[in-house]
C-alpha cells in the first residue's frame, strides 16, 4: 500500500545573506511559486504546503493558488518548520523540500518517497565531476556504504582524493518517516553537526539511518542576488 506523503517547503523572509529571498523574482515568477509549482507535479506526494510565518510569503502563495501553513515565528530551522506542520497531519511521510531549489526536479522528489526503504530519512547526491565543487565548502559531500546508508557529511573534499569519480554532491532534499521527524527536532544538536555546520549530521551521530540515493540531475540553490543569474541561464537552456 502507497505511503500517504506530504510535501513541504519551508520559508522565511528574512534569509540573512539574501532577505525577501522566497519572493525574489526568477524569470518573471517569484522563487517560491517556481519551487512550489515543480513540486505540485511530483507524482509521489499527495499533498503540498509552503510553510512560513510571514504573511507577504503566505500573501503570494495563496494569490498563486498554492497552500499554506502559519508556523510559529521561533522556529529555528526549515526542519523546525516542517515538524510543526507535520504534527497537524496524518502523512506517513514527510518531504523537506528546499525552498531556495527553483531547479528541484519532480522525479528527485518521487526518488525520495520510492528509496527511502526501511531508513529513517533518506537524502539525494550526484557524481562530481568539477573539481571546483569537490574544494568548495559551500557544496556538501557524502560518502556512503554499498546499501547507500550515509556513512558521513562534510564541507571538506571526502574521501581522500586519491582515484577520480569517488565523489559524491549532498542536494538537500529530506524524505523523512513522520514518527522520526517529531523526534529527530527534538533531539540536542550533536558536536559534530556544531562543527561542521550541518544539521543532518545530528541523526548519523544518534544512530540513525539515512540512505542516499544517487540522481543524474542536478540543482543550483538561491542563496545570493547572484544566484538568481545563473538559475535564469539555467531555465533558458531548459526552455
Amino acid at each position: 500500500m502507497q505511503l500517504r506523503t506530504l510535501g513541504v517547503i519551508p520559508a522565511r523572509y528574512g534569509a540573512q545573506r539574501f532577505p525577501g529571498k522566497p519572493l525574489a523574482r526568477i524569470a518573471g515568477q517569484p522563487l517560491i511559486q517556481r519551487v512550489y509549482e515543480r513540486a505540485r507535479q511530483a507524482a509521489r506526494l499527495d499533498r503540498v504546503v509552503v510553510a512560513t510565518d510571514d504573511d507577504r510569503i503566505r500573501a503570494t502563495v495563496t494569490g498563486f493558488g498554492g497552500e499554506v501553513v502559519m508556523t510559529s515565528p521561533s522556529c529555528p530551522s526549515g526542519t523546525d518548520r516542517a515538524a510543526e506542520v507535520a504534527r497537524q497531519t496524518d502523512a506517513e511521510l514527510i518531504v523537506n523540500i528546499q525552498g531556495d531549489e527553483p531547479l528541484l526536479r519532480p522525479e528527485m522528489i518521487d526518488q525520495l518517497v520510492d528509496g527511502i526503504g526501511e531508513a529513517a530519512m533518506a537524502t539525494l547526491a550526484r557524481p562530481i565531476t568539477n573539481r571546483d565543487e569537490l574544494t568548495n565548502p559551500n557544496v556538501v559531500k557524502v560518502v556512503f556504504g554499498t546499501t547507500g546508508r550515509a556513512l558521513y557529511f562534510s564541507r571538506c573534499p571526502i574521501p581522500y582524493e586519491r582515484q577520480p569519480g569517488a565523489h559524491y554532491k549532498h542536494i538537500g532534499a529530506y524524505a523523512y518517516r513522520r514518527e522520526f521527524l517529531l523526534q529527530y527536532v527534538h533531539l540536542p544538536q550533536s558536536v559534530l553537526e556544531q562543527t561542521e555546520k550541518l544539521e543532518q549530521l545530528r541523526a548519523l551521530e544518534n544512530g540513525f539511518a539515512i540512505q542516499v540515493l544517487v540522481t543524474s540531475y542536478d540543482s543550483i540553490g538561491v542563496d545570493t542576488p547572484e544566484d538568481v543569474i545563473r538559475v535564469e541561464a539555467e531555465l533558458a537552456k531548459q526552455s
